[in-house]
């Protein structure tokens, strides 16, 4: 009795963070569902866009791998040797996959980091920077844009105050469902590291003073952590060239800001079936049709995490065998 007693509290708690990491995809499985004709639709006209604007995708998906490895050399005093620390970014964008909201990318960063000479305090004090300097970076960019480009969104579109546009009620349901789910993880989180954080953040703090005194650090820590995204909406605006949806390139970069912004607060793999969601009904306030938005969609997800799937598994393993993790 006394065992089950104990195992109680744990059991619920994983239970709470499955049903969070499951709400959302379940969600946009159901939405798959009923719209099924709608998807192989999409996935036809992704089948006919232009290879050139694929090609630029690609170059762009890239280049979010180096920025990322910028932003992780920016967060750490020590030099990094700059090949090992590119094919750690590739693995870890690999195990995002797999495991919910980052923690398999930042296994990776992690074991990397110690790998390096690093002790576990700042290796964790360096991702919680960079961590810290992406989310500034993500916002200040899309307050920029939305400051820059005020109508990019047209949220009638979603709420059926358009003529000829349909509801998506579904689409709502589905991040409202998964908002609410991201929220029950963080609280929860909270409560759990408050005793905790203290002494970790001191440690920050003390990491923080010394990279700001170094003009190089500086550069590669903001740089990297505004280019990454970026370079992600470039992706994007190259899918929605390619398959020749009707949306001014502000309107897909605000889009897509918007889209992650939202979807980094849920605890998702890779953001699946948050970002899908957030994202598609992003490009629909934008100007985009369903199909065209969902078409989109599936490139930004072939370029960016099928395509570089499996190789990025074999660079993890390859790594974990060379014994560089």
């Amino acid at each position: 009795m006394s065992i089950a007693r104990n195992e109680g509290p744990g059991w619920q708690r994983a239970s709470v963070r499955s049903m969070a990491v499951l709400l959302p995809v379940a969600a946009v499985a159901l939405l798959v569902t009923s719209k099924w004709a709608m998807i192989d639709s999409s996935a036809g006209q992704l089948g006919s866009a232009d290879v050139e604007w694929l090609v630029v995708a690609c170059l762009a998906a890239f280049m979010t791998w180096v920025c990322s490895a910028t932003a992780q050399q920016g967060a750490v005093v020590e030099r990094l040797p700059p090949g090992l620390l590119l094919a750690a970014q590739f693995a870890a964008s690999a195990a995002n996959h797999v495991l919910p909201a980052g923690v398999g990318g930042n296994a990776v960063n992690l074991r990397f980091l110690v790998r390096r000479g690093l002790s576990p305090t700042r290796s964790v004090a360096a991702l919680a920077v960079r961590a810290c300097a992406a989310v500034i970076g993500r916002v200040a960019l899309l307050l920029a844009v939305l400051v820059l480009f005020p109508g990019a969104l047209h949220l009638h579109r979603v709420t059926g105050g358009g003529p000829g546009v349909p509801d998506h009620p579904l689409v709502i349901a589905g991040v409202a469902v998964a908002i609410v789910a991201g929220g029950v993880v963080l609280i929860r989180c909270a409560r759990r590291l408050r005793d905790r954080l203290r002494d970790f953040l001191a440690s920050v703090v003390r990491d923080v003073r010394v990279l700001h005194g170094n003009r190089a650090r500086v550069a590669a820590l903001w740089g990297g952590s505004l280019a990454f995204p970026a370079m992600h909406a470039a992706v994007l605006v190259s899918v929605v060239r390619a398959v020749h949806a009707p949306v001014p390139v502000s309107g897909v970069v605000v889009a897509y800001l918007f889209a992650s912004t939202a979807a980094g607060w849920l605890p998702t793999p890779a953001g699946l079936g948050s970002l899908d969601a957030a994202l598609g009904l992003a490009l629909v306030t934008a100007g985009a049709s369903a199909v065209a938005a969902t078409s989109a969609v599936l490139g930004y997800r072939l370029v960016t995490a099928w395509l570089p799937l499996v190789p990025g598994v074999l660079v993890l393993a390859v790594l974990v065998r060379r014994r560089q993790l």
